[in-house]
């Protein structure tokens, strides 16, 4: 007998894909995976969250571990649950991993036909396709965030279909929603989780509950309290589908968070009730592994965990047309599986993750998919922390500065950042933050940002590391720390709101904090309209610019130079040769950390100021008494960026 830790050795490994409840109109296809079991059950009823069994029917043993049903007649619409014995015990009712539909809260699935689900025009829905992954500029926000407040203009407040509505305004007549987004020019919004998820009852789900959703219950249903009505498990999957359809109408990509990392309950799981001791890591004890955090963690080195995620993530981009996928606690998971699951979707589809771990793990480290391993991932991004804290302090306390507050020693890990996390012959990585080589051998690997939903907001984490500052000065700070991450190679990803200048009250951990700390609040827009209008014009020279979206590592060596400056919180660089196939042939581009202007030198020619904090116009800016034509010299405004591209090019 192996011990309790290896036990999944002894298991059969099956090798098909057609795990799950499968409609077909006249009959139903059922088959699960559950090696240990003895008896099967499959059991039916009525309702999702109530009432006495219609059925309970054997399953029949079959090969490689798996048990199969066909169920004759139209069973469309009922609802169901697995029940194996096991060592001579009855597990709990549950529905299967590969559950695609639900019940309330999600603990009996649902046996539906999908082509039902389908909104008019789905036929003809597209993914969002970019030239190269550089071109993304990605929003990350929760559902609920986006709409719950009065001033959204939204009617389906904390819904997925407040993702459909066009024309909704601000009480003070400006874009709110969709439109936002639209004006704002962003490629993809990225979406907290919206599987089903656990802590929140959807059978109260008009009521003030809240929780970013990082507690994984079944992972290819969508949440039910984000739908109108989450007892008919047909309804949140249409309303998904809509969400992403007027979504791609608008031009803007879908990427969803996923969890596969961990489960909230793990002992209470379809697949620990189904599969005990297969999908989890577990130590010698038989306890949990916990490199989560969360009191558990999945094996994804496992070969039937390997081809659960692999099939989840083709689901969701076949079945919801999903345009990418960011990677919770992504070092959790091993090298060999992430590269898989990059073979198996189109290279349009946008994967990216945390390179790192929410503790220590069973899971060797050289087969971890962390930062450091970036080389080793086959076209799948980590995020940058160097650049990240670099920029606004480190996450560990809220009051410790970073670059834009004016910290020192910030400037070789702001460097790394604005070449990607690459190799580049000026960058001296020893004084990187935390990297001390360059982690990606490609500007595609790197999510460059400076926020996102952990920690202090960017407003918040301002205000913690920069008391003195004046309200002016903050503002600066609120366009200048994106301005950094906007003008840096790689993939750039924005916190939802830092354009409309959101806060969350100063505190850290949010995930299960009331409506009025985490929503947007978008009366916003028009007290800061300013900063929006800083964010949507940066964001269009970027999109204008393929300097700064360069594709390759060599490309940004030969191109990008560093200027020096003797200055710590100057951070100067020459973009040359029309980069990329850039209509301007150079572009120079200063940070400025200072709380006061500073004059810097000048590469050789002739240059037009086009962005600084007071503006951004691509045929030159008024800059408020500063010069507007540069040879040898420019001034930078105080916490600014400073860009000016040569005359000739204008």
């Amino acid at each position: 007998m192996h011990p309790i830790h290896e036990r999944w050795k002894q298991y059969p490994v099956y090798k098909g894909n057609d795990l799950g409840v499968h409609y077909t109109g006249n009959k139903t296809f059922v088959k699960i995976w559950s090696p240990s079991a003895s008896k099967v059950l499959f059991i039916l009823y009525e309702h999702g969250h109530n009432g006495a069994p219609l059925e309970r029917i054997p399953m029949n043993k079959d090969a490689d571990g798996c048990w199969s049903l066909t169920l004759e007649g139209d069973k469309k619409n009922l609802f169901y649950t697995l029940q194996a014995r096991i060592d001579e015990k009855w597990s709990g009712e549950v529905p299967d991993p590969q559950a695609r539909a639900v019940g309330v809260n999600g603990n009996r699935g649902m046996i539906i036909d999908l082509a039902e689900t389908e909104p008019e025009g789905w036929d003809h829905d597209r993914p969002v396709q970019l030239d190269d992954h550089t071109d993304a500029i990605i929003w990350e926000i929760h559902l609920r965030d986006f709409s719950v407040h009065p001033s959204s203009g939204i009617k389906n407040k904390g819904k997925y279909l407040a993702f459909t509505e066009t024309g909704t305004r601000s009480p003070e007549g400006l874009p709110t929603g969709i439109d936002h987004l639209k004006e704002l020019g962003v490629t993809h919004v990225h979406l907290l989780p919206v599987f089903d998820f656990q802590t929140i009852d959807e059978a109260q789900s008009n009521d003030d509950q809240y929780n970013w959703g990082y507690d994984p219950k079944n992972y290819n249903v969508p949440e039910g309290s984000y739908a109108t009505d989450p007892y008919d498990g047909r309804v949140r999957i249409t309303e998904f589908k809509q969400m992403v359809q007027c979504l791609h109408q608008n031009g803007i990509g879908v990427i969803m968070d996923v969890v596969y990392n961990h489960m909230y309950d793990a002992p209470g799981s379809p697949f620990e009730q189904l599969s005990p001791g297969y999908f989890f890591r577990l130590y010698p004890d038989g306890s949990y592994a916990n490199g989560s955090g969360c009191g558990n963690e999945t094996a994804s080195e496992r070969p039937m965990m390997r081809q659960f995620m692999i099939e989840s993530l083709k689901y969701w981009h076949s079945e919801y047309h999903i345009d990418g996928f960011r990677f919770d606690l992504m070092g959790l998971h091993d090298i060999e599986t992430m590269n898989e699951i990059r073979k198996v979707l189109p290279g349009h589809v946008l994967l990216y993750g945390e390179g790192w771990t929410g503790g220590d793990t069973p899971l060797p480290l050289e087969n971890r998919a962390l930062k450091d391993h970036a080389r080793h991932l086959d076209g799948i991004a980590v995020f940058s922390d160097d650049i990240r804290d670099a920029i606004r302090g480190a996450w560990t306390n809220n009051e410790i500065p970073g670059f834009m507050a004016g910290a020192h020693g910030m400037r070789e890990s702001i460097r790394y950042g604005i070449v990607a996390s690459t190799d580049h012959p000026q960058v001296n990585y020893e004084k990187v933050m935390y990297s001390k080589k360059p982690c990606a051998d490609k500007p595609q690997k790197t999510i460059t940002y400076v926020t996102c939903h952990d920690n202090p907001c960017l407003w918040d984490k301002t205000v913690y590391t920069c008391a003195g500052c004046s309200t002016e000065d903050k503002l600066a700070i609120q366009k200048f720390a994106n301005a950094i991450v906007l003008t840096s190679q790689g993939i750039p990803f924005l916190h939802a709101g830092e354009e409309i200048v959101r806060t969350k009250s100063g505190e850290h951990n949010t995930y299960n904090l009331p409506d009025h700390i985490n929503q947007l609040v978008w009366h916003n827009k028009a007290e800061y309209y300013n900063v929006f209008a800083f964010y949507r014009d940066l964001i269009a020279l970027r999109k204008n610019h393929p300097a700064f979206r360069m594709t390759r590592t060599s490309m940004i060596q030969e191109h990008l130079h560093f200027l020096p400056c003797d200055d710590p919180l100057i951070v100067g660089f020459q973009i040359k040769n029309n980069a990329n196939g850039d209509k301007w042939k150079h572009i120079v581009v200063f940070f400025n950390a200072n709380p006061h202007k500073v004059t810097v030198s000048l590469p050789a020619g002739k240059y037009r100021i086009v962005a600084t904090k007071y503006g951004i116009n691509e045929k030159g800016v008024d800059t408020q008494g500063f010069d507007h034509e540069c040879e040898q010299s420019a001034t930078v405004p105080a916490r600014s960026i400073l860009m000016l591209a040569d005359t000739a090019s204008i």
